[in-house]
C-alpha cells in the first residue's frame, strides 16, 4: 500500500485526536522560535515549527513505522486548516459543553501519561491548570470544527450493496484484502462480596474519630499518611485538583464543592469506601482538596461464601437447571451487564466485540483457549474502587484471525467501503474549495509537489 494512504489513515484518526494536541502544547512549552509562516489558508496559518513538531510526533508515536517529508506533512496540515476555515464560513457551531468535554478527556489522557495534573502543567510550561485548559480549549474547538465540517460534507454519502461488492472485488484483484484480527464476545456473571453492617459501622466510627482529632489540632496530612487506604495521599502532598468536569466520582465532586476553605467534611460513602475531605484552596471553578479514605474489611469466610455461591450458579447452568441469561438477571451484581444478558461492553469502541490481541494480558490468559459456548473457571477479581468479587465468563462468540470474506465480514467491508467513499468525497470537496480560498505558500514550500493544487497553478 502506498505510503501516503497509510499517512492519511493515521492523520484522520490519530493526528487530530492526539498529535495536534500534544504538539501544540510542546510548542508552547519549549517556546520554539518561529522561523516563518509556511502557509496562510483563509485566516489560518501553519508555521514552520508546526511542521517540524508534527513530523517528530508522528515518528515517535508510530515507533518509526511512519516517515513523512516536510511537504507531505504540510499538505496534511493544510487540509485540516482548509476544513476549519470553511467550517466557520459555513456557520458550523460548537458549544462550550462540547469543547469542555473534550478538554476534560485530553487532561485525563495527559494526566495518565505524566502521573498527575501538576506534572502535566509543569511539563508543558503553563502557569497553572486554568492556563493549560485555556490552550486546550482553543485546540479542541478547532478539532471539533474540522470534525463537524467533515460530517457536513459526507452526511448524505452512503454505499449500496453493489458498491460494497465492487470495492471488495477490487481489493481482491489487487491482492489487498485486509486481515481481520481475532474477535470475541464475552458475557459474565458477577457476585460481589460485601462487608458486614458491623464492619461498615466500625469504619464510619473510626473516620469520625480521625476528623474530631484533626478539628482538635492534629495534622490532616499526617493522619492521611498513617490511615488512608489511598496510596495517592503520599504524592504531591496529597493534593488533588477537582473541577465539575474532572474524572472524580460524583459524590466526591459534590462534597468538594460544598465546602468552604479549610473546612473538613463529615464522613461520606462512595464505591471506594468512606472519605473525609479537606478543602485547601478555591480558584475559579477548581477546588484543591485532600482526603482520607478508609475501606471496610471483608472476612475470608464471607469471600469463601461468595465463591461457593458463584460455583453453584455455574453448575446449575451447565446442568441445564437455569439458562445463563436467567442466571444473569437473577444473581449478577454487575450493573453494566445485568440487563443485557451479562454481555461485556468494550469501553474503547462502545460495542460488544473485543480484539483478542489487544486485550488486557490477564483477561487474555483466561479466555484465549476458550471455544464458543465455554466458560472460564470461577475466579476472584477486585475493582479499582476496592470491591471484591467472584465471577466467571462465557465465550459468547469467537472469530479467529482471517482474511476478509465478503459474506462473513460484510458489515466490516461495508464500513471500509463507506470510509473510502467519504474520503473521496472530502478529497473532491477540497479540490473545489481550494479554487476560491485565499492560500499563500511560504517561499520554502513553493517547490513542493502536492497531490492537490494548493499552488493554484492553471492546468491546461
Amino acid at each position: 500500500m502506498p505510503q501516503k494512504k497509510i499517512i492519511s489513515k493515521y492523520t484522520k484518526t490519530l493526528l487530530i485526536a492526539v498529535f495536534f494536541i500534544a504538539t501544540t502544547l510542546q510548542v508552547h512549552a519549549q517556546k520554539i522560535k518561529i522561523d516563518g509562516v509556511a502557509v496562510v489558508i483563509g485566516k489560518n496559518i501553519v508555521l514552520d515549527s508546526d511542521i517540524a513538531k508534527f513530523k517528530q510526533e508522528i515518528e515517535l508515536r508510530s515507533e518509526g513505522k511512519i516517515t513523512i517529508t516536510d511537504c507531505e506533512m504540510l499538505e496534511e496540515l493544510m487540509q485540516q486548516k482548509l476544513l476549519s476555515h470553511h467550517a466557520v464560513i459555513d456557520s458550523v457551531t460548537v458549544s462550550d459543553a462540547e469543547v469542555n468535554s473534550k478538554v476534560d478527556r485530553s487532561i485525563q489522557f495527559f494526566t495518565q501519561e505524566y502521573g498527575s495534573l501538576e506534572k502535566v502543567v509543569s511539563a508543558y510550561g503553563f502557569n497553572d491548570l486554568e492556563d493549560l485548559k485555556g490552550e486546550l480549549y482553543n485546540v479542541q474547538k478547532d478539532n471539533i470544527l474540522v470534525e463537524k465540517e467533515q460530517l457536513k460534507i459526507t452526511e448524505k454519502v452512503d454505499v449500496t450493496p453493489e458498491e460494497v461488492r465492487l470495492y471488495f472485488n477490487g481489493l481482491k484483484e489487487d491482492g489487498e484484502l485486509p486481515e481481520f484480527t481475532a474477535e470475541i464476545e464475552l458475557a459474565q456473571i458477577v457476585l460481589n462480596s460485601v462487608p458486614t453492617e458491623a464492619e461498615e459501622a466500625r469504619v464510619l466510627q473510626e473516620l469520625t474519630q480521625i476528623r474530631k482529632e484533626v478539628l482538635d489540632g492534629a495534622s490532616f496530612r499526617m493522619k492521611a499518611i498513617i490511615n488512608s487506604k489511598d496510596p495517592g495521599v503520599t504524592r504531591d502532598d496529597g493534593l488533588m485538583e477537582v473541577t465539575k468536569e474532572s474524572n472524580y466520582i460524583k459524590e466526591f465532586k459534590e462534597v468538594s464543592f460544598s465546602l468552604e476553605k479549610d473546612e473538613i467534611s463529615k464522613p461520606f460513602k462512595t464505591l471506594f469506601g468512606y472519605h473525609i475531605i479537606k478543602l485547601h484552596k478555591i480558584k475559579g471553578n477548581t477546588r484543591t482538596v485532600s482526603h482520607i479514605l478508609l475501606q471496610p474489611e471483608i472476612p475470608e469466610a464471607r469471600l469463601s461464601e461468595t465463591r461457593l455461591k458463584v460455583e453453584e450458579i455455574k453448575r446449575d447452568i451447565q446442568e441445564g437447571k437455569v439458562t445463563f441469561e436467567e442466571a444473569v438477571k437473577k444473581y449478577s451484581d454487575d450493573k453494566d451487564s445485568k440487563n443485557n444478558g451479562g454481555v461485556i461492553i468494550n469501553g474503547y469502541t462502545g460495542d460488544t466485540k473485543f480484539d483478542l490481541t489487544r486485550m488486557d494480558p490477564a483477561m487474555y490468559a483466561r479466555v484465549n483457549d476458550l471455544d464458543k459456548g465455554e466458560y472460564t473457571d470461577v475466579f476472584y477479581d477486585e475493582e479499582r474502587g476496592g470491591e471484591k468479587m467472584y465471577k466467571f465468563i462465557l465465550m459468547r462468540d469467537r472469530t479467529d484471525t482471517h482474511i476478509a470474506d465478503l459474506i462473513e465480514d460484510y458489515v466490516k467491508v461495508q464500513s471500509l467501503a463507506l470510509k473510502k467513499k467519504k474520503e473521496e468525497t472530502i478529497e473532491k470537496w477540497s479540490k473545489d474549495k481550494i479554487k476560491d480560498t485565499y492560500i499563500k505558500l511560504g517561499e520554502d514550500y513553493k517547490t513542493c509537489s502536492f497531490d492537490k493544487n494548493w499552488k493554484k497553478i492553471t492546468r491546461k
